[in-house]
């Protein structure tokens, strides 16, 4: 379906730059949650923890728009009926939950705690690098079907 619709590729590099921002952004997360654990500065834990949305790791809402948009207006090989794309969906479901339910508001916790105290503690550090870690994991997962696409 590539390089037969000058608007279907338009969606199609906009859904690969937001898979590759989704990536960036949730390593540069985990990064700033392991800082916390080595014991980083104050200062650098408010430089990484601004008392602010994250709107950057919504990105990932982006992939379901676009995916979908590439699934409903491409032919039968990207239709909703292959399983790659129905594991496409399913990952996306599983990050976004965990991303809204677990990892932002204990990012923002983190974030609180910083600008109240100065400083988070290595166990908030590690709370937040597991979170970082399951939603790697399932990007991860996510990335192998969209690449094998079974």
């Amino acid at each position: 379906m590539i390089a037969q619709s000058v608007p279907y590729d338009l969606v199609f590099v906009v859904h690969i730059l937001s898979a590759v921002m989704v990536i960036a952004v949730f390593v540069v997360m985990r990064v700033s949650a392991q800082a916390i654990v080595h014991g980083a500065s104050d200062e650098e834990q408010q430089r990484k923890f601004p008392n602010r949305r994250n709107w950057a790791a919504r990105v990932l809402h982006l992939l379901v728009i676009t995916g979908l948009t590439m699934s409903l207006t491409g032919d039968s090989t990207v239709s909703l009926s292959r399983p790659w794309i129905g594991v496409g969906l399913l990952c996306y479901l599983a990050a976004a939950g965990h991303l809204e339910a677990r990892t932002l508001p204990l990012e923002r916790t983190v974030a609180e705690v910083i600008a109240h105290d100065g400083h988070a503690g290595a166990e908030r550090g590690r709370q937040l690098t597991r979170s970082m870690d399951t939603l790697l994991a399932i990007i991860a997962v996510a990335l192998v079907v969209m690449l094998v696409q079974f």
